[in-house]
């Protein structure tokens, strides 16, 4: 799947999770809680890769590979309500990296 069809899935779950708590007269999330949802999947990110080094189990394994994805759509879910175009800031950023570490490499010669 495309980077633009995963952003437009994650925003139909988005809005999806909106109409459920309106209906169930629940609160919808702010960005704030966005990104303390980002930040909880982070630190479990942080504690599984920790194990995940130390004995390589499967199942740690399979678990990081969720909370990457609950990663994922945390920052997807926060780049919809800033109106932020993630796939071009990406973008942006993969060519920052590539230009730094061409640089780095050059200075080494």
């Amino acid at each position: 799947m495309e980077f633009k069809a995963l952003l437009k899935k994650a925003r139909s779950i988005k809005g999806a999770y909106e109409e459920f708590n309106r209906r169930s007269r629940k609160p919808n999330w702010t960005i704030t809680e966005y990104v303390e949802g980002l930040v909880g999947d982070v630190g479990d990110l942080a504690k599984l890769t920790a194990a995940w080094r130390r004995k390589k189990l499967k199942a740690d394994y399979k678990k990081i590979c969720h909370e990457l994805a609950d990663c994922s759509w945390s920052l997807m879910a926060i780049a919809d309500e800033l109106e932020i175009n993630l796939e071009h800031e990406v973008l942006i950023n993969l060519d920052y990296l590539e230009q730094k570490l061409y640089e780095a490499s050059k200075k080494k010669k």
